[in-house]
């Protein structure tokens, strides 16, 4: 009987020291997450500007009022 309480509590330990090992990761885990999340954000905004600019650069700037158009060849 002492023996298998001894065992009981021996797991006890083993299982709670592998819980808190767990938990004590935790913050590190969501941190780690959370500037990935960061990161992923800023290179879709990055990807998001680099393809307006390139629209924008695509058209031409809107003719002003007081000159002429341009003329047919």
């Amino acid at each position: 009987m002492t023996l298998a309480i001894l065992a009981f509590f021996g797991v006890l330990s083993i299982l709670l020291f592998a819980v808190r090992g767990f938990l004590d990761q935790l913050p590190d885990v969501f941190a780690s997450a959370g500037r990935a999340r960061d990161a992923w954000r800023a290179l879709k905004q990055a990807r998001g500007e680099e393809a307006q600019r390139v629209a924008l650069q695509a058209v031409p700037p809107p003719a002003r009022q007081d000159e002429d158009p341009p003329m047919a060849a």
